[in-house]
């Protein structure tokens, strides 16, 4: 029988001078934490602790969390709740592109938590969210980070149908680390769904992250499996630990080998890759479209 993996719990000392992080101080940052809570939304910024949320909400622009903050996972790196959601909320997809009016984003990013327990996994709500951006905020470009939806082609089709810009969805690391990382997800699965959406005509996306256990080998093997899988855009980002519950750090990988992670990538033929220590899903995602 194959051992369990193990990620040793053994912290790095200091966080390096290149993952210091600036704090929120504008006005803009004010008036955007203030939509936000004034139309009940929850985003991935806060949700998930960003550490680029100052700087995004300073430029005026947040990725919204739609379906809800509780999720049916429990991902070993997320700091998100997991347990029983609520049914869904159909008066979320006006509240967000409200929002989105109000902030004047040029580029919208809508992503969710996983709803396991329904079959179509929410992705009507994500359609809904979709097409009330585009009635309120017509040259207005949309991407979604999307859950796999447990691999159902027809909840896939239901977002694709509402025909978002980007259609991103995350790997988050090497499949070895899977039964850890992302213990009710499947690697393969999460790849099949790029491709199909690839191959519906979606301009795709993906993104990892390093520092969580991996090896560098297994970093360049993922970045081929995605090349093979034709995803246009990925983003390569350091792990950093949300809190003494989830998993540990296991290494600070330095700004240098990222730019060797992101020149392989580019030789490989992947259209565009953002490699960087506070890189994440939605940063810079603007300039991706």
């Amino acid at each position: 029988m194959q051992q369990p993996i193990q990620i040793e719990k053994k912290l790095p000392e200091r966080r390096p001078e290149w993952l210091k992080i600036r704090l929120a101080n504008s006005p803009t940052y004010s008036n955007v934490k203030g939509i936000v809570n004034s139309h009940a939304l929850h985003t991935v910024c806060q949700e998930a602790r960003c550490p680029n949320m100052a700087e995004c909400w300073s430029r005026g622009t947040a990725t919204f969390m739609i379906l809800g903050d509780i999720c049916t996972r429990s991902c070993g790196f997320c700091a998100v709740k997991t347990g029983r959601p609520k049914g869904l909320d159909w008066d979320e997809p006006r509240r967000v592109a409200e929002a989105v009016e109000k902030m004047g984003v040029r580029h919208a990013v809508i992503t969710s938590v996983n709803r396991d327990e329904r079959k179509d996994g929410g992705a009507p709500i994500f359609a809904e969210t979709i097409l009330q951006i585009r009635e309120r905020m017509p040259h207005c470009t949309v991407e979604v980070l999307i859950p796999d939806f447990k691999g159902s082609k027809e909840a896939l089709q239901i977002v694709m149908d509402a025909k978002p810009d980007i259609l991103n969805h995350n790997v988050e690391t090497a499949p070895r680390l899977y039964r850890v990382v992302r213990p009710q997800a499947k690697y393969q699965q999460s790849l099949d769904v790029l491709l199909h959406a690839k191959e519906s005509g979606m301009r795709t996306k993906s993104g990892f992250m390093v520092g969580i256990g991996e090896e560098v080998d297994e970093i360049y093997e993922l970045m081929r499996d995605l090349h093979k899988h034709r995803v246009d855009i990925v983003t390569i980002g350091q792990y950093l630990q949300p809190t003494s519950k989830h998993l540990p750090v296991s290494r600070f990988v330095h700004p240098e080998e990222f730019e060797r992670f992101k020149q392989f990538g580019l030789e490989l033929g992947i259209e565009h890759v953002e490699s960087g220590p506070l890189v994440r899903s939605s940063y810079h995602a603007e300039e991706q479209v």
